[in-house]
């Protein structure tokens, strides 16, 4: 049980944040050469809802 647990924080801390990264980087590659289409917003909105870029900064006090 323990061994599925940290499967599943492995994929969720490495896999999904190199898989945001990815769809980003294809995003802006397809979107310097074809210029900004459905497919590059989808990409770029589907790695914000990943991992979002600008985060709001939290105050503590």
């Amino acid at each position: 049980m323990i061994q599925k647990r940290i499967a599943q924080w492995a994929v969720m801390a490495v896999a999904v944040p190199l898989a945001a990264a990815g769809a980003r980087r294809l995003s802006h590659t397809l979107e310097a050469r074809r210029g900004p289409t459905g497919v590059t917003r989808m990409l770029t909105r589907g790695a914000d809802l990943l991992r979002p870029q600008k985060t709001k900064r939290r105050r503590f006090f």
